[in-house]
């Protein structure tokens, strides 16, 4: 990808970065932060911004969404989910394997990756997936140019689901990467399923969600998987974590080290179960969002460094598809557009502090995958950049939606805050509630750091 070599300036920028808060202009040049500090006035510059009144924060590195590019384009593609992402100030996005096909040999991931070169306004990189029988290709998965590996160990789709235990041993001791767990207890939540489908048929009540799969279903799968990772000394990130019980698998000892670590996602910490009752399917994930108070463990967890990571798991279906009876609605909903103006929301609610959101959703995944010069605002640094304004409310409407699926269950909520601009390497791509119709392509993430 060619970068416009174009110089820019940002004024009066209230920057928040590395835990601090600080004043002042950025410049950047081909791409890339040149100076932080007072940048002369008559500098020339091809674009000059006046920031005054408004927060300057790293872009977002989300490291789970699903944009179903290949086989599953009538619900999302990268072009579409990209272009979201970014106007809700992701600028990096690392996307999941179980795709159609899936990313479980090395020919696919890099089809996939050539999807991403061609239509990704954002940056990307694709983890590698584990299948029962691909234990050669894991083993010749190259750190430097893959962010990572994926294993489910609960539910997923095609041959995805990872149940045999020696397949397991063997990959967490192989695996010459950082693995990436979706942790559910398959068998229990197949019993659980078959209770509720004697006692309702087909129309099982969305609320039943997160009895089905519950707390045991989440911390009996995370338990082994902590247990794999530690007999084998591998470097494990669960994700989406929904339970208090789960967290006492944590430490909050310092991210750079960490062996075991831990996502939550955003919708797990906005939404509880009482929310079933208004919103239905529209909400059913796996895991499942679960009681209040598992909320509000999850979200202290994130405000203690229990937690290191805050991400999406964005995974778009069609309105026709979640409007369908509960075994057969498909699990997740479409959040990439508006993560950020969640965590503002909570910050505003004093969940936590708004230099915690930038660390666990900026900084964390940067230093926990080794993305090179990405998630901070430092010199020598790629410019991804947000600007958001915190005394522009925004309700999210249909209209200005871009997910291809069309729908939120955020519809109707007024956020505090409003992205208003986002720089991907140096270049604004959106600006004035729109993507620029030449917005250049993203680049493709690389590593140093995300080996076992």
């Amino acid at each position: 990808m060619s970068l416009p070599m174009s110089t820019v300036v940002l004024r009066n920028a209230e920057i928040i970065n590395e835990g601090r808060r600080l004043r002042a202009d950025v410049l950047i040049r081909a791409g890339r932060i040149e100076r932080i500090g007072t940048i002369p006035a008559g500098t020339k510059a091809d674009q000059e911004y006046d920031l005054t009144g408004k927060l300057l924060l790293p872009g977002l590195i989300d490291d789970q969404v699903h944009f179903r590019e290949p086989g599953l384009t009538h619900k999302a593609c990268i072009a579409s989910e990209a272009r979201a992402a970014v106007a809700g100030g992701v600028t990096s996005f690392m996307e999941m394997p179980n795709t159609y096909p899936s990313a479980t040999t090395h020919e696919e991931l890099e089809k996939k990756y050539a999807i991403g070169a061609a239509t990704s306004v954002a940056n990307y990189s694709f983890f590698f997936g584990t299948t029962n029988t691909n234990l050669e290709a894991i083993k010749a998965i190259d750190p430097r140019k893959v962010c990572g590996l994926k294993i489910f160990m609960g539910s997923s789709t095609g041959d995805m689901l990872v149940d045999n235990p020696a397949t397991l041993e063997a990959v967490f001791r192989y695996s010459p990467t950082i693995i990436l767990t979706h942790c559910e207890d398959t068998p229990r939540i197949k019993i659980a399923e078959a209770a509720a489908k004697a006692k309702w048929g087909d129309d099982v009540p969305a609320g039943e969600h997160p009895r089905i799969r519950d707390a045991e279903a989440c911390y009996t799968s995370s338990s082994m998987a902590a247990e794999l990772a530690k007999r084998h000394d591998a470097r494990l990130h669960i994700l989406h974590i929904t339970t208090a019980k789960e967290l006492s698998l944590f430490s909050a000892a310092p991210l750079k080290g960490k062996r075991l670590t831990a996502e939550a996602c955003v919708h797990h910490l906005w939404f509880a179960e009482e929310d079933y009752a208004r919103l239905g399917h529209q909400i059913k994930c796996n895991p499942a969002i679960k009681s209040s108070a598992d909320r509000t463990a999850v979200r202290a967890a994130v405000a203690a460094g229990v937690i290191d990571v805050i991400a999406t798991d964005h995974a778009p279906h069609t309105w026709e598809e979640k409007s369908q009876t509960y075994f057969k609605a498909p699990s997740g909903l479409p959040l990439v557009q508006h993560s950020l103006q969640v965590l503002l929301d909570l910050v505003a609610q004093g969940v936590f502090t708004l230099e915690t959101a930038v660390e666990r959703a900026c900084h964390a995944p940067a230093v926990l995958f080794g993305v090179e010069n990405r998630g901070y605002i430092r010199e020598g640094y790629w410019a991804d950049l947000v600007v958001v304004d915190l005394k522009k409310p925004q309700t999210v409407t249909k209209t200005g939606l871009l997910y291809q699926c069309g729908w939120s269950p955020l519809e109707g909520h007024t956020f505090g805050s409003t992205i208003e601009r986002t720089f991907i390497n140096g270049v604004c791509v959106y600006e004035d509630g729109k993507i620029r119709p030449d917005a250049p392509k993203g680049m493709r993430l690389s590593f140093n750091g995300n080996a076992r």
